[in-house]
């Protein structure tokens, strides 16, 4: 489904050929912020001419290169992106982080490693956070609204993540993963800045 909103989203914009559709989406990173497999696009475009949503309006002939068709979206079409778009808005996605099952257990493991992976993973946090910023401010000027909340939903979901990672950290380091009856230190971290790269570790 999310393969045909793109399709259909990119066509809305001007009639393309399915391979300038995939430089596209990589240009504006759309892999890397919702699931879409690349290899099924043209499978969709397929799908979505059979059933008259898109059309082809020309085909480009270019030596011994393979021909490229151009589509263009029907009526037909722009009610079903339509209708893909607010199932999209409806959408609830339980969020499982690959982590999860390794903290249910992580009180039994060697803490000294278990530190050392959340220090390289705080750092690429860290740089992950610090990116997703400088992507918002050199696009506020480019881009439509609608992408600003992209980038700036991947940056506050970074920088949550990292204020998480750093208190795990802390409870791993003080030795505190088997502790049961004290509460998290929540407060502390709603006044901390993240920006404050990067996390000096002990050595």
């Amino acid at each position: 489904m999310s393969m045909k909103l793109c399709i259909l989203g990119l066509l809305l914009e001007g009639d393309m050929h399915p391979y300038e559709m995939t430089i596209m989406m990589k240009d504006r990173a759309m892999d890397s912020h919702t699931k879409l497999q690349m290899g099924s696009l043209y499978y969709a475009v397929d799908q979505l001419a059979k059933g008259e949503y898109i059309e082809a309006v020309k085909v480009v002939r270019s030596g011994n290169r393979p021909d490229k068709t151009i589509y263009h979206i029907t009526e037909k079409g722009r009610q079903l992106f339509e209708q893909l778009l607010l199932q999209k808005f409806k959408e609830i996605e339980p969020v499982y982080h690959p982590m999860y099952i390794g903290l249910a257990f992580a009180r039994h493991g060697d803490q000294e490693k278990i530190a050392k992976i959340l220090e390289n993973r705080i750092r690429e946090v860290e740089h992950r956070v610090n990116l997703a910023y400088e992507v918002y401010e050199e696009h506020i000027k480019t881009v439509p609204r609608s992408a600003l909340h992209i980038m700036i939903g991947m940056y506050e979901h970074a920088k949550a993540e990292l204020i998480w990672l750093k208190r795990l950290y802390a409870d791993v380091r003080e030795g505190k993963m088997g502790q049961v009856g004290l509460p998290l230190d929540l407060e502390e971290e709603k006044d901390k800045e993240t920006k404050n790269f990067p996390t000096k570790f002990p050595k």
